[in-house]
């Protein structure tokens, strides 16, 4: 139950979001980038990540990938997920996030956002609902609402994807969809 994990401000808070921002690096994967022998990048992404964005987006939260790094990798599994907002190579977050409310008319407290590193701390500390992943440095961990049991790359999205949809009160639909209860 969410009510066991969160308190009832925070569940508050997880209530007004509509839009899921990650980073990828650390985040959707496991931080680990591996090169071929031609100096192509290879990233492995969690499955069930990927079907927790899915279900997430399936009731009407939006999600946006913004990474400091460059990768096709990373827009061929946003195509493949139906992720139609990826901003790469960005070095301010919180520069761009507040482009990204500008565009859609939405205000900070209508955003999570899932990090790992320094870098994601000023948009944590900015956005209704900050995560860490399990493995985020112990800076990030300190500065979120929420750090997830699992690792980044290991489930860590998933998890989260399912608490909101929980505090939403969206998860027991869920879950007929898919009769498992």
């Amino acid at each position: 139950m969410v009510s066991e994990i969160l308190d009832d401000k925070l569940i508050a808070k997880i209530r007004l979001i509509r839009l899921l921002v990650l980073d990828v690096d650390g985040v959707m994967t496991d931080g680990r980038i591996i090169m071929d022998y031609a100096g192509r990048e290879i990233k492995n992404f969690d499955v069930k990540d990927g079907h927790g964005i899915k279900v997430l987006m399936r009731y009407g939260i939006d999600v946006i990938l913004v990474t400091g790094r460059r990768s096709t990798v990373v827009e061929h599994r946003a195509r493949d997920l139906g992720i139609g907002e990826v901003h790469q190579g960005v070095t301010n977050k919180l520069e761009i996030s507040d482009t990204i409310l500008r565009n859609r008319s939405l205000n900070y407290e209508h955003i999570a956002f899932v990090g790992d590193d320094i870098v994601d701390i000023p948009l944590l500390r900015r956005v209704g609902f900050s995560a860490a992943v399990a493995d985020a440095a112990e800076d990030v961990r300190k500065c979120v609402d929420y750090v997830t049991i699992s690792k980044g790359g290991r489930g860590a999205v998933r998890e989260v994807c399912e608490l909101i949809l929980k505090a939403k009160g969206e998860w027991t639909d869920v879950a007929k969809r898919y009769e498992f209860l």
